[in-house]
C-alpha cells in the first residue's frame, strides 16, 4: 500500500518552507546551483536541495544545528564537503565575495537586536551572493497588523509571545534601493490570524 500523500511528500521534500518551494516551482533556482542556507536550523531547506544535487552551503550560530546538516548531508549527498557546512553569525560568513548563486534566509532576519544588526545581516548576505543572485528571505513584520503592532524597525513582542524585530514596507523597500537590487517577486505576507505577520521577499542583485 502506497504511503500517506503528506508522508510520501515529506519524505521528497522534506520541511521545505512552501514558499521557498514557490520559488523553486517557479524556476527562480534553475540556474542557480551555489546556495547558502544563513541560519540553517535542521537543515529543512537543504535536504531536497541537496538530493537534487546543488551545491549547498550553511551556517548557523548553533554547533548542534550545523552537526545535524552534516549528517543529513552525508546521507542525502555524500559528495558534499562537511566543511560546507560551518558555525557562523549571519552578519559574520565564512564564505568569499560572489561566492553564491542564491542564499536562502528564512524566519532569521527577525533575531536582529536593533536596525543596526538587520544592517549587518544584509551587507553580508549581499556580499557573498553573486551578480544576478537571488536571495529569499522570509520574516517578521506589521505588514496587515500595523494598528496592533506599529511600526517596523524595532524589536517588538508579538501576540503570539514571541520578542520579533519587525520589518515594515517602507524599510523593505528602503533596503531594496539601498544594496542596489531588484524585487524578484512583489512583497508577499502571511498574517496569521492576530498574532503575527510573516512577510517573504525576494529581490535579484
Amino acid at each position: 500500500m502506497a504511503p500517506p500523500l503528506g508522508a510520501g511528500l515529506r519524505d521528497t521534500f522534506g520541511g521545505i518552507d512552501i514558499y521557498l518551494f514557490d520559488q523553486l516551482l517557479r524556476g527562480h533556482f534553475d540556474e542557480r546551483r551555489r546556495v547558502l542556507d544563513a541560519g540553517c536550523g535542521d537543515g529543512r531547506n537543504l535536504r531536497f536541495l541537496l538530493a537534487q544535487g546543488f551545491d549547498c552551503f550553511a551556517t548557523d550560530r548553533d554547533p548542534r544545528a550545523v552537526e545535524h546538516v552534516r549528517h543529513m548531508a552525508a546521507s542525502v549527498a555524500p559528495a558534499t564537503p562537511a566543511a560546507h557546512f560551518q558555525v557562523a553569525e549571519v552578519d559574520q560568513q565564512p564564505w568569499p565575495n560572489d561566492s553564491v548563486d542564491a542564499v536562502i534566509c528564512s524566519a532569521v532576519l527577525h533575531f536582529a537586536d536593533d536596525a543596526d544588526h538587520f544592517g549587518r545581516m544584509l551587507r553580508e548576505l549581499w556580499r557573498v551572493l553573486a551578480p544576478g543572485g537571488l536571495l529569499f528571505a522570509r520574516l517578521a513584520s506589521n505588514i496587515g497588523l500595523e494598528a496592533l503592532l506599529g511600526p517596523g524597525g524595532r524589536r517588538v513582542s508579538l501576540p503570539d509571545g514571541s520578542d520579533r524585530f519587525i520589518v515594515d514596507e517602507p524599510l523593505l523597500m528602503t533596503w531594496t534601493a539601498r544594496l542596489g537590487a531588484r524585487l524578484a517577486d512583489p512583497l508577499k505576507t502571511t498574517v496569521v490570524q492576530g498574532m503575527r505577520s510573516m512577510t517573504t521577499w525576494c529581490v535579484v542583485k
